[in-house]
Order: C-alpha cells, then structure tokens, then sequence
C-alpha cells in the first residue's frame, strides 16, 4: 500500500462534524471507531504525531495515546516510522 500525502479527501472523517472529533472522555471511543476502516488511518496518524497536535481523534488515537508515542520516541519522523510499520520493516520500532 502506498503512502497517500493528499489524504484528507479520502479520510472516513471528511463529512463528518468536528465535534465528533474533538471530545473528552468516553466520547473518544465513539469517535475512535470512525478512524477504524478509515484508509488513510496511518497518514492522518502521521500528521498528528510529526505535528504535535495536541487535541481530538486523528488516526484512531486519542491524545494520551499520541502523547505516549511522543514521549517514547520525541524526534522521530512518525510518517517515515508509520511507512516503515506498513512495509513491515520497524514494527518493533512503535
């Protein structure tokens, strides 16, 4: 699978409202599972993480989850990781 740098048209999230993105607590599993057949999931991932964007759901992961990938690896280039993890090569690197 190729990585996809205009990703957004083709994001699961595209016609949906920001509100159901950006919420708190178990509302984020709600918004979760509009990432989940998403087939852009890793790119938008990507862009949150290389991005520090700090609030809502981008690529099925909610803010402590990305805040946890960023404490663990605080300068990766999270877009050449997450291509690596697709091609299968780094898996072990998340």
């Amino acid at each position: 699978m190729m990585w996809v740098d205009d990703w957004t048209p083709r994001a699961a999230c595209r016609d949906a409202q920001p509100d159901q993105l950006f919420v708190r607590g178990a509302e984020q599993n709600k918004a979760k599972q509009v990432c989940s057949g998403c087939a852009v999931r890793t790119e938008c991932l990507a862009e949150a993480l290389d991005n520090q964007i700090e609030w809502g759901v981008w690529g099925g992961m909610t803010e402590r989850e990305r805040r946890a990938l960023l404490r663990r690896r605080p300068n990766a280039s999270w877009r050449k990781v997450l291509e690596d993890a697709r091609k299968g090569e780094g898996v072990r690197a998340l």
